[in-house]
């Protein structure tokens, strides 16, 4: 049973590297390649016909870890036959498979050689438990990289153990072996020490464990026939001890098979050698000599384990400890379990007897406000009494004073209504006075738009004025101009006239023509001015009466000139009938004129 169970470990790993999805299932392909190849390690007969039975339903459908395990069982394990395997086989086909999907050391530096990390895997495996995923508590783990170190002849980093080790997922759970194999990667055990150093650490740390070496090492063993002394290496295991010509254990020269019939005795020192000791068997007796008497007493111990290891039925050191271990945490584990409850048991008793004194201490409280109660109770009796005969003379004077009240009440109530009447009055007058203000308001907004209205009308007849007054200056810069027109023409006519005077005699046509002429050009102007005149007074005087509608000035005197000026042709001036040249009139008479018209 414990051969299967170590096989299955790594049987379990090759199962869960096929896994790719991590689903839980496999192929039936990869399971009939995995199968073969166990079927060849394990140094079994082939059997495709059960093979094919097996997964003769569908060759590609997945199959999950508990539906391979009955084959596996059946057709593998069941025919497994130990001593006709090497399991060192079985354990690399496994590795090879897993380490390709789940080893990927993260540093390149102090990467462990795949040799080291196998055998690393091996030694896991070989201490965790029969749970499935594989872990390793971490006591386990100390255990392990205690050996290394010891192996190294270092010693273990307590801050760097304690690191790895406190992580909250390795306290849950424990530790995967991929996680330990990073860890050993990291190089704080192996910092400063050489590879090869690490390498036969590891080797001999995995030989002594996986290989259930107890002991192993040089001694000097004496020869039965010739009696001679001859250097050997010794490897001693529960049952046997071997020794071979050298470490590489390929040329075995004997073996001592050990049972509950042997012992071992230390022996003095004889023919030149010293730290002698002998293995006797019912058979033989094998004298040997170590190297000083520190080995010989390793010696002599680890052959007296390994006898009574064989007496006991055991066939394993490491797994007898690893029993013992188990053995001390699980008890560690009831004692601690034991102590918390006692623990538990002594907080609750010592939880009850303070709420027992608490209790205690309420009920004296209790009975303390108790007496406090009562006397209050007969102070609050007397006060009563007194308050009682108090109570008596205050209705009485109550009653009378309830008689003058409603006496004052009966008045009160005639000037309530007369007050009510007041009130109803003064309603009244808010109600008509609320009306008025509001009539106001309106006769105010309408008032309002009046104004502005009025002072819209205003703006355009301010407008009107002053293009009134625009066109005004433009009439009267026409008739400046035309004056002027009519004073150069005057002063050229006193030219010619004074010309002509001087030769009258000569002219007298000329003057009779030139006369027509001045009576065309002033017949001319004044019907000119007879058309133009009338229309713009007739729209100057409706533009004024429309802005004199509402407020009329008084007429300025310049007003007043300009409407003499506007009033028709009669400010013409008649032209002369006879003939000769016409005076000119000044500008002051003109101005006369025009005040007597």
């Amino acid at each position: 049973m414990e051969l299967r169970a170590e096989l299955l470990k790594s049987i379990w790993y090759a199962f869960t590297s096929l896994d790719v999805e991590k689903s839980g299932k496999v192929s039936k392909s990869q399971l009939k390649v995995l199968s073969h190849n166990l079927y060849t390690a394990l140094n079994i007969p082939h059997d495709p016909v059960a093979l094919e039975d097996h997964f003769s339903d569908d060759d590609d459908g997945p199959v999950s870890n508990q539906g391979y395990m009955p084959y596996l069982n059946k057709f593998i394990l069941d025919k497994v036959v130990e001593g006709t395997f090497a399991k060192e086989n079985v354990d690399e086909f496994c590795w090879t498979l897993c380490a390709k999907k789940n080893y990927r050391p993260k540093n390149g530096v102090d990467v462990l050689p795949d040799k080291d990390a196998f055998h690393l895997w091996c030694l896991f495996n070989f201490l965790s438990e029969d749970n499935y995923p594989l872990v390793l508590i971490p006591e386990e783990v100390e255990y392990l990289l205690k050996k290394i170190c010891i192996a190294m002849s270092v010693e273990l980093s307590c801050v760097d153990m304690e690191d790895f080790i406190s992580q909250e997922a390795v306290q849950q759970s424990g530790i995967t072996v991929w996680a330990f194999l990073d860890f050993v990667n990291t190089g704080r055990l192996t910092s400063g020490m050489v590879k090869e150093s690490v390498t036969m650490a590891i080797d001999e740390v995995y030989q002594e464990i996986a290989g259930n070496i107890i002991k192993q090492g040089y001694l000097w063993k004496k020869g039965h026939l010739r009696r001679n002394w001859n250097e050997r290496w010794f490897s001693l295991q529960p049952s046997t001890l071997h020794y071979y010509v050298s470490e590489d254990r390929k040329e075995c020269k004997g073996c001592i098979e050990l049972s509950h019939n042997c012992c071992v005795e230390v022996l003095p020192e004889k023919e030149g050698k010293r730290c002698m000791f002998c293995v006797k068997t019912l058979t033989k007796t094998y004298e040997m000599s170590a190297p000083d008497t520190k080995q010989r007493q390793e010696w002599t111990t680890a052959i007296q384990t390994a006898i009574r290891l064989c007496v006991e039925g055991k066939k394993s050191l490491h797994k007898d400890l690893k029993l013992r271990r188990r053995e001390q945490r699980e008890e560690r584990e009831r004692r601690h379990t034991a102590k918390e409850e006692e623990l538990q048991s002594l907080r609750l008793l010592q939880w009850e007897r303070e709420s027992k004194l608490a209790e205690l201490e309420l009920l004296q409280d209790a009975q303390k406000q108790a007496q406090t109660a009562l006397l209050q109770e007969e102070q609050k009796r007397i006060q009563h009494v007194e308050l009682q005969r108090t109570l008596q003379e205050q209705l009485q004077q109550a009653e009378e004073a309830r008689a003058s009240i409603q006496a004052e009440m009966a008045l009160k109530d005639v000037e309530t209504e007369r007050q009510r009447r007041r009130i109803r009055e003064l309603e009244v007058m808010q109600l008509r006075l609320e009306e008025a203000l509001h009539q106001e308001m309106r006769a105010r907004q309408d008032e309002e738009v009046y104004f502005l209205a009025q002072a819209r009308l205003l703006v355009e007849e301010e407008e009107k004025m002053k293009a009134l007054l625009a066109l005004q200056e433009e009439q009267e810069q026409y008739i400046l101009k035309t004056q002027r027109e009519k004073q150069e023409l005057r002063q050229e006519m006193v030219t010619k006239s004074q010309a002509l005077e001087e030769a009258q005699h000569q002219l007298e046509k000329v003057r009779a023509s030139r006369h027509r002429m001045d009576q065309d050009i002033a017949v001319s102007a004044c019907v000119n001015l007879l058309v133009l005149v009338p229309a713009f007074c007739s729209l100057s005087l409706s533009l004024l009466s429309r802005s004199l509608k509402f407020f009329p000035p008084p007429p300025s005197p310049r007003e007043k000139t300009l409407s003499w000026k506007l009033r028709g042709p009669s400010c013409v001036c008649a032209l002369p009938t006879r003939p000769g040249p016409t005076p000119v009139p000044s500008e002051e008479r003109k101005r006369e004129e025009v005040r007597r018209e």
